[in-house]
């Protein structure tokens, strides 16, 4: 059994997708895959592979890390020419073995293995109908919903019941799917969660990142655009656009948090993206100090563009213990305390007696921005310039991020100088939404149609939250704003 820091201040990735058709190392590419992907989910991991000497589909799931679950025998374990993967952080369903993907169903049209990247806002209501129409669910996860919508859809070929199954969800998706004969990559039609297509020598594959295809040795061929499905199969790789285009929004935590600093996104460097948010936060709040020190190992790009631009010498003044893993949690509030530093460890020559800038690459709750500030106060540093290489996180997310609720967030609940107070630095400051959207490469953000999602900045989110608007009808909560259709 795994347990989460809850208490940690970082956001929790969302999960990874993969995929492989036709290759006859299928199920060991996609555990390479997933490796590659460990960073966007560390819980639980799961393969699917299809047979097509037997006819049958075998899945294995397993919570834990990929290396330890799927390091060998995979073409005995998961024999067969295709294979689809999953990491998981869960953002909607208890963490069992029952909540872990891919999941897999026999429909009357042949079995059908699903994994999904992302979150529906609309998968309670959907649910009910479908309870109430006579479904057994066996999972909490959003995901089984889709398996029923394609399930109990009166559309003769499979890739038409996908079709209508996704036209009834909303929300944030990557889904990767394997049938006996095709793979599906399906991305959500405002495009907020990734997905990508490549090839290595002839096999398609799909994936969540460019390190992923870097991991397998297969080149990227393009990013799966927003609402569009592929359709992978002997014939090649088919593209279908059933939904009315809409204005792209990806989500810019991929660029902020979330992706590895070397994949790509649309075109661009993740690493010089977020070293470009470092030079645009020295520009908006300079601090007169005497070193940069990063938060590692997210700040790491960030801090070493704002010392760039500011000319202040870059030092790692915190050291981190890469062995302690993300699951690490103590029992007491005590312990909980003191579990900084067991994964942070102040370098005592770069902070004693210094002016010290620590540059993130975001603040949620503060919790664990705290205990590093106090840790680093320790290690004797005369000041402490907080600076947050993304703007101040106001709003929750419903699409895929485990983000806590608005009362939760520091930054919606307090003022700037409330925050560096409780904080306890001199000084606190963040980027702008107009400097992260420079640092994505748009030079200024458009309100009225903006070029990415940055609903947990602004406000503005890009679909409509229906399982939000039901719970806030019942509860009579406060109203959130939205872009609808």
């Amino acid at each position: 059994m795994i347990y989460w820091d809850h208490d940690d201040d970082k956001l929790r990735e969302e999960c990874g997708v993969f995929g492989v058709f036709r290759h006859d190392q299928a199920s060991a590419m996609t555990a390479s895959g997933l490796h590659a992907l460990q960073h966007r989910g560390q819980e639980a991991c799961g393969i699917a592979s299809f047979d097509e000497k037997t006819g049958f589909f075998h899945n294995e799931r397993h919570t834990g890390l990929v290396g330890e679950n799927f390091g060998k025998n995979l073409k005995e374990r998961l024999p067969g020419n295709s294979a689809i993967g999953h990491n998981r952080y869960p953002t909607q369903g208890t963490p069992a073995i029952r909540n872990i993907q891919p999941i897999f169903a026999d429909l009357d049209c042949g079995g059908f293995a699903c994994a999904h990247n992302g979150n529906l806002t609309n998968s309670r209501a959907l649910r009910k109908q479908l309870v109430d129409a006579g479904a057994i669910f066996q999972s909490t996860m959003d995901t089984e919903v889709i398996l029923h919508l394609i399930s109990r859809s009166d559309k003769a070929r499979i890739t038409e019941r996908f079709v209508d199954a996704i036209s009834q969800i909303e929300g944030g998706y990557a889904l990767v799917a394997l049938t006996e004969n095709m793979m599906i990559g399906a991305r959500d039609p405002v495009g907020l969660r990734p997905l990508i297509l490549g090839d290595k020598s002839g096999t398609s594959v799909l994936a969540s990142e460019t390190c992923a295809l870097d991991a397998v040795g297969a080149d990227f061929v393009r990013e799966v655009e927003p609402g569009e499905i592929v359709i992978i199969t002997d014939q090649g790789v088919e593209s279908l656009t059933p939904f009315r285009r809409r204005s792209s929004a990806p989500c810019l935590f991929e660029f902020v948090y979330f992706a590895r600093p070397d994949s790509i996104i649309q075109g661009q460097s993740v690493y010089n993206v977020r070293r470009r948010m470092g030079i645009r936060l020295a520009e908006e709040t300079p601090a007169n100090a005497d070193v940069i020190v990063p938060v590692p190992d997210s700040g790491n790009p960030a801090a070493l563009g704002f010392s760039e631009a500011s000319g202040i010498p870059f030092q790692f003044g915190i050291i981190r213990n890469h062995y302690v893993g993300r699951s690490f949690i103590q029992p007491t509030a005590g312990e909980r305390q003191s579990s900084v530093s067991k994964k942070h460890s102040p370098n005592k020559w770069v902070l004693d007696g210094k002016s010290v800038v620590l540059v993130d690459d975001s603040i949620v709750r503060g919790t664990t921005s705290k205990r590093i500030v106090q840790m680093v106060r320790d290690a004797g540093a005369r000041e402490i310039h907080f600076r947050s290489a993304s703007p101040p996180i106001k709003f929750p997310d419903f699409y895929g991020i485990d983000m806590p609720s608005e009362r939760d967030l520091l930054a919606a609940n307090h003022s700037l100088e409330e925050m560096s107070e409780e904080l306890g630095v001199d000084s606190l400051g963040f980027l702008s939404v107009e400097g992260l959207y420079w640092a994505v490469g748009d030079i200024q953000r458009n309100p009225n149609s903006p070029q990415y999602a940055d609903h947990c900045f602004t406000g503005d989110y890009p679909t409509r939250l229906i399982d939000r608007r039901n719970d806030e009808g019942r509860r009579g909560d406060e109203q959130l704003s939205f872009l609808d259709d």
